[in-house]
This record gives C-alpha cells, structure tokens and sequence, in this order.
C-alpha cells in the first residue's frame, strides 16, 4: 500500500467576473455599475417622476410664487403657466391625493439616496468616482470647451466621470437634493409642530415654497441635460450599462455622438 502523494501546487487563481472582456474590433467591455448602484439609480427615477408629477398637482392649486412669509397676491414673484392634465398625479386638481403621492414618494426618494450615500461613502465609491482631484479642478476650462464642442471621448477616457459631470454630480447630492428635502421639511406642519425652525431659517413659509421650487427645476435642469448626454453619447451602451453593469469601451482615439468616430485599428492590431 502506497501513501497518497499530497498535491502541493498552488490553488488555480480565481477568476475576477467583473474584469474587462476585450470584444471584436479593439473594444473592450469593462464593469462600470454595480448592483446597488443600478437598483437605487432606477428607484430614484420612479420617484423623481412621482414627484414632479404630483408637486405639479399642489403647485396647480396656487401657481404663483412669493418670498417671505406671506402672500402679496397683487405682486407674485413668479407666475406658473398652466399645465396639461396628463402631466399631473393623480391627472386633475386634486390637492389632497397629490400631496399623499408625493409624501409617500419623497420618504422612499431619500431614504433611497440615503442607501446609496452610505453605501458610496463605505465602499469609497463616492471618493473614487465621483469626488474631483485637484489636477481634475486644473482641467476644468478645457473640459468645458471639449462639451461646447460637444466632444466626448468614447475611449478608456470613458471609463471615468470628466470633471464637469464630477462637480454636477456632488452639487446634486451634496446640495441641490438636500436643498430640497429641508425646503419640504420646512413646509411641513407636522415637522414645525415638534419644534422645527426650518421655516425660520428658510425665512418663511413662502420663501421655502419658492426655493423648493427652484430646487425641483434644477432638477429638471439636471435630468433634462442627464437624459440628453445619454441619448447623444451613446443611448443603448448607456443603458446596457445601467441595466447589467457592463459598458463598451471603443479603440483609442474615438468620440461619441448621433455617429460614433472609431479609430480605425493600426496594421498588426487585432480587429
């Protein structure tokens, strides 16, 4: 009887599921978004839709905005136009229904972007994605010239946010949204009657009316310019990527729009 001879060659490395898989054509496929990410960015835009839907519906109640604490009805502000009934929830003038939607839709909004800051800040992905270097601030001027060009690398420069889309993303979070929430916490009676001084600091109940509003049209702003930069750049790799995580990276040298511009490989190169 022979003893059994112990293997002692190491363990056969596991593979990363996440690493690049090269493509036809000098492509590569590289992981751009992770599970959480994807999850909490979809949530978001059922709310955000809810929301704006339904802040329709309450602002149709009064279309007209003030500053300060009360109403100068003679002097608005601001006027709103009218808006068409299919763009409100529930469709109609329906104050009180509108206010439930949007409540309820407001608690599930931060409580999802509150998954996802916690999760960004634990993980570090907040700092590595979308947290600006200095010598990224150093670019800012020729980035923005690259967009009024409207020239955005669809290269291994893809594979991180520019600087532009940095410092709007860290606005949104860190200060458009939070603006927001605290304007609507402001409104609230209930969250006044347990000692709130939002209003105080808001400088009224008009004052924070308004400045919500400004806040929900920044976010249009925002959405609007989002959704257009998808669509432009690449609207189904954008998606895709978005949808299962994985992103089409081109050859070096080639630029998204309506027609993307693809380097074309070098003699020698694998296409």
């Amino acid at each position: 009887m022979s003893d059994a001879v112990a293997d002692s060659s190491p363990p056969a490395p596991v593979a990363d599921p996440h690493a690049d898989r090269p493509l036809s054509r000098g492509r590569m496929d590289t992981w751009r978004h992770p599970a959480t990410v994807r999850i909490t960015h979809w949530i978001n835009v059922a709310a955000v839709v809810v929301l704006l839907m339904s802040g329709l519906n309450i602002l149709a109640a009064h279309a007209h905005l003030y500053w300060g604490i009360a109403s100068t009805f003679a002097d608005p502000w601001l006027s709103t136009p009218t808006v068409p009934r299919w763009l409100l929830i529930p469709q109609g003038r329906n104050l009180a229904e509108a206010r439930n939607w949007h409540f309820l839709f407001a608690w599930i909004f931060v409580i999802n972007g509150l998954v996802y800051l916690g999760w960004g800040l634990l993980t570090g992905r907040f700092g590595r994605r979308l947290w600006p270097t200095v010598r990224e601030l150093r670019g800012f001027w020729p980035s923005v010239k690259e967009h009024a060009r409207f020239h955005f690398p669809a290269d291994d420069h893809a594979r991180t946010y520019n600087v532009i889309q940095k410092l709007t993303y860290v606005a949104m979070v860190l200060v458009i949204l939070p603006l927001m929430l605290i304007t609507g916490l402001s409104m609230s009676p209930a969250f006044n009657a347990v000692g709130g001084v939002l209003l105080e600091i808001m400088g009224g109940r008009q004052s924070a009316r308004t400045l919500h509003f400004i806040s929900a049209g920044l976010i249009v702003a925002f959405i609007a310019v989002h959704v257009g930069l998808v669509i432009w750049t690449g609207f189904f790799n954008n998606m895709r990527s978005m949808i299962t995580g994985w992103f089409v990276i081109q050859p070096a040298g080639s630029t998204a729009g309506p027609k993307l511009r693809r380097r074309r490989p070098e003699e020698g190169e694998p296409s």
